[in-house]
């Protein structure tokens, strides 16, 4: 036999005497309650002039209020207050990701009509209106970007083994100071920067895959240095003190103990570091421009690139859009397809390089 005291309090009768024992709601109890909150949302969104903000706005705030006061009802105030923190941080989630799903699902749907062969195949010399394909854009981007990676990834690794191993006083500060201050630069910035410096060396008409290189490696190196220091200083100094004590100078320690160490994080970042990068548009309009043919040198004449090519396909779509907006969706669904194939990267990197601590 059981009384109850107080909400969420029962007291059950034993031989040693009466046990508070708490009452817990069903497993399926507070997503049923939730559902019911949104099915009522949605019902007085609809009452009130049917619109999709409404409706998840109605949705979040009575579902997490039905959570809250049917554990209040049953469980008590103190798990009644977890609940409710829970149901915040869910829905919070949720609406966050809502337009991440939204994004992917259009660019899907309209992407997945011209991703063919012959968008891979084909480039947009001589043609107007429908065909051709990205080809060129493809591999200028590949080109653009690993040239970019070559140029930040040494500065961006040398300047993290500094800052942990080597840097001290004002001249770390300094430099930790510039590397936040170029971590938060615009886009276009960058571009800007590359442009005035090669037309002081070159002239105003020059346009070269380098210059768009140069552009994004002001954008990559911040990243590259930050996320290689934290990695960096995640090494044990029990190894480098233990290198040491053997008589291993200093900088046969960094590169045979720490960087090794490391590796699969200093991997990650870099990897990271470039899909940060892949998709930057603003920067390669100023110093890159837009052809029609393909052009893999750098060091001579414009060069096509993704962004930039869905940029032009989507602005100046001539006298029969259709065709042009088609080529646009399919290349923002190729450079989503990118940057994840650069993130799943990352974390086969982290995964296979990780120091491994069994035997």
């Amino acid at each position: 036999m059981s009384t109850s005291t107080q909400p969420g309090l029962q007291v059950a009768q034993v031989a040693g005497g009466p046990v508070p024992r708490r009452a817990h709601l069903p497993r399926w109890a507070p997503l049923g309650l939730y559902a019911a909150g949104v099915a009522v949302g949605a019902l007085l969104s609809a009452l009130t002039g049917f619109s999709v903000a409404l409706t998840v706005v109605y949705g979040a705030v009575l579902g997490t209020l039905a959570v809250h006061v049917g554990s209040r009802v049953v469980e008590g105030r103190r798990k009644a207050t977890d609940r409710l923190v829970t149901a915040l941080v869910t829905t919070a989630f949720a609406i966050a990701v809502l337009p991440l799903v939204s994004l992917i699902w259009t660019v899907l749907d309209n992407g997945l009509a011209r991703l063919d062969g012959t968008f891979f195949s084909n480039s947009m010399f001589r043609v107007v209106g429908e065909g051709g394909g990205a080809y060129h854009a493809v591999l200028g981007t590949l080109v653009i970007t690993a040239l970019a990676a070559v140029i930040s990834v040494p500065v961006g690794l040398l300047t993290a083994i500094y800052l942990v191993e080597y840097g001290r006083g004002r001249l770390k500060r300094a430099i930790t100071f510039f590397v936040d201050v170029m971590t938060g630069i615009p886009s276009i910035v960058a571009g800007l920067f590359a442009f005035a410096l090669f037309t002081l060396l070159f002239g105003n008409d020059v346009r070269l895959g380098v210059m768009g290189a140069v552009a994004l490696s002001v954008l990559m190196i911040p990243v590259v240095v930050r996320s290689s220091e934290e990695v960096l200083k995640l090494v044990p100094n029990e190894l480098r003190e233990a290198s040491y004590a053997l008589g291993v100078p200093k900088w046969r320690t960094v590169v045979k103990v720490v960087v090794p160490t490391a590796i699969a994080g200093l991997g990650t970042g870099v990897t990271l570091a470039v899909a940060r990068v892949v998709g930057e548009t603003a920067p390669l309009l100023v110093t890159v421009g837009l052809i029609t043919g393909t052009n893999l040198n750098p060091f001579d004449g414009r060069m096509a690139t993704l962004p930039v090519f869905a940029f032009y396909q989507l602005t100046q779509p001539g006298a029969r859009p259709q065709p042009s907006l088609d080529r646009a969706w399919t290349a923002a669904l190729v450079l989503i397809v990118l940057v994840m194939v650069l993130n799943v990267v990352a974390r086969l990197i982290s995964r296979l390089f990780a120091p491994k601590t069994g035997r």
